[in-house]
């Protein structure tokens, strides 16, 4: 066992605490799949609308963050900015209506693709260099989101993969105006705070269709809450004993986390074209971050 844990601490590049930090980590790429599985739970099975799933989870999201950083003894004191809060709203709006349409495992890693593709293009546009593996890699990537969206039988609806693509870009967003935020937990518990009336705008929109039974309201509150809210919490915790390359390499397991999530409790199958995308798409963003890594340490 000690040098099977000696293994896990290596791959995660831990510098620090290394049972805490690995157990927080497990944690919060849990509650990262859990909010796809949650979302398509929820608009799947239960009376809950989209807009309503998403103010749900945004308000109950500030709520619980809001209550972290009092807990912390800390004080938002002006955390987080409009622009941001619009980020984030636009894609959980965006997540939640896709769902409607999408599986949650093609969700997950359409999320996901467009994610990373959207950091790693911001980085390329600022001057970053890459190397031959990594150029590989991000075609790679591509490549597998375009054989992902290619039209056919196991094709997810294009409008649901056009919003889940949305939504990967406004978190991409979201993400590269976060980067060296001095408290990220009381800056994500401002941003969720402004999105509120951002949420409450859209669910005054959709009123004619709006509809909230007990269930889709547990389920949008266990989506922010304890997903979003507690789950940004705990990977802000363990990101101080990651290394930057092997926190963005640890984040691959996300959607094969909810892949497997989404065969066990909604019954999804697995088709072909969801693994080779898989394949593709996740191996050849590790190509390209694994790289950034290496470059990282290397500079240190």
């Amino acid at each position: 066992m000690p040098g099977y844990w000696r293994k896990i601490q290596r791959f995660l590049g831990i510098s620090v605490s290394p049972v805490r930090v690995t157990v927080l980590t497990l944690l919060a790429m849990v509650a990262f799949a859990a909010n796809s599985l949650l979302c398509r739970l929820a608009l799947k099975g239960t009376g809950i609308d989209a807009a309503s799933f998403t103010s749900i989870r945004i308000a109950s999201g500030a709520l619980a963050l809001s209550i972290i950083v009092r807990l912390r003894g800390g004080g938002l004191g002006g955390a987080g900015n409009w622009l941001s809060a619009l980020a984030l709203f636009a894609y959980a709006a965006a997540f939640s209506f896709a769902y409607l349409s999408l599986p949650a495992s093609t969700g997950a890693l359409l999320l996901f693709g467009a994610v990373q593709t959207t950091m790693i293009g911001y980085g390329i546009r600022k001057g970053e260099r890459f190397h031959t593996r990594q150029w590989i890699g991000l075609t790679c990537a591509l490549a597998g989101l375009a054989g992902l969206l290619l039209p056919g039988l196991s094709a997810p609806p294009p409008g649901g993969a056009a919003l889940m693509l949305g939504a990967g870009i406004a978190w991409g967003i979201y993400s590269l105006r976060g980067k060296g935020a001095g408290n990220p937990t009381a800056v994500t518990a401002g941003n969720f705070l402004r999105a509120v009336p951002l949420a409450a705008a859209l669910s005054a929109a959709m009123s004619a269709h709006a509809s909230v039974d007990c269930a889709g309201f547990w389920y949008a509150t266990g989506s922010g809450a304890v997903a979003s809210g507690i789950g940004y919490a705990i990977w802000y915790a363990a990101l101080p004993g990651l290394k930057a390359g092997n926190a963005a390499t640890v984040q691959l397991s996300v959607p094969v986390i909810a892949t497997l999530g989404a065969v066990a409790f909604l019954g999804e199958s697995v088709t072909i074209r969801i693994v080779l995308a898989s394949a593709a798409i996740l191996g050849g963003i590790a190509l390209v971050v694994v790289g950034r890594g290496t470059r990282h340490d290397r500079r240190r």
